[in-house]
């Protein structure tokens, strides 16, 4: 899948629904990951940037950096996936050596143009894939996850969240369904 880059890529509808599903590993990260981080500042800094040009905010919505994907990205590194924050700290260094070679500057620092152009001539790489996934996880997981940031993922695909109850209007066919906005795992949890 090619991300939104340009006018001739793939729109962001298509990204979205590429993501079939969100993997057992957003359903069970734990809320005591939140005071773990798994990744330092200036990897983080790189992790936004690339993530700013996969899901860019635009007239449909807040994008995946005002969503906090990066805050679910390095929650579950930090915990469920943490097997992978070696290999996945390594594509983050890759992408911004490479960046720095052809462009003289890290990731972060290059216009949304020559960052496109870094993340294109990255597209086929296991790195790129999977930090694809990643942010599409914290895109539109749970807000309780540390994605979702203002329920902007759920929001933007019009899921209204999950239901304790459903009354019958709201199971009629072509009717509105008002959002109710509050985690699967509650108020308490701030959500």
């Amino acid at each position: 899948m090619i991300v939104r880059m340009n006018s001739k890529d793939v729109s962001r509808r298509a990204l979205i629904q590429s993501a079939a599903f969100v993997p057992l590993a957003a359903l069970t990260l734990s809320a005591q990951q939140v005071a773990q981080t798994a990744l330092t500042p200036a990897q983080m800094k790189t992790l936004e940037a690339f993530i700013d040009r996969l899901i860019p905010s635009d007239d449909l919505g807040p994008g995946a950096v005002e969503a906090g994907a990066h805050i679910y990205i390095d929650r579950v590194l930090a915990g469920p996936n943490a097997n992978e924050k070696d290999s996945f700290v390594q594509g983050l260094e890759a992408m911004d050596a490479y960046a720095k070679k052809t462009h003289g500057a890290a990731l972060a620092e290059l216009s949304a143009e020559k960052r496109d152009q870094v993340l294109t001539e990255m597209l086929n790489t296991q790195f790129f894939n999977r930090a694809r996934r990643l942010t599409l996880e914290g895109m539109f997981s749970d807000p309780y996850y540390g994605g979702n940031k203002n329920f902007a993922g759920w929001d933007l695909i019009r899921y209204p969240g999950p239901r304790p109850a459903v009354a019958a209007e709201d199971q009629a066919l072509n009717v509105e369904i008002k959002p109710y906005r509050v985690s699967a795992y509650g108020v308490k949890y701030g959500h």
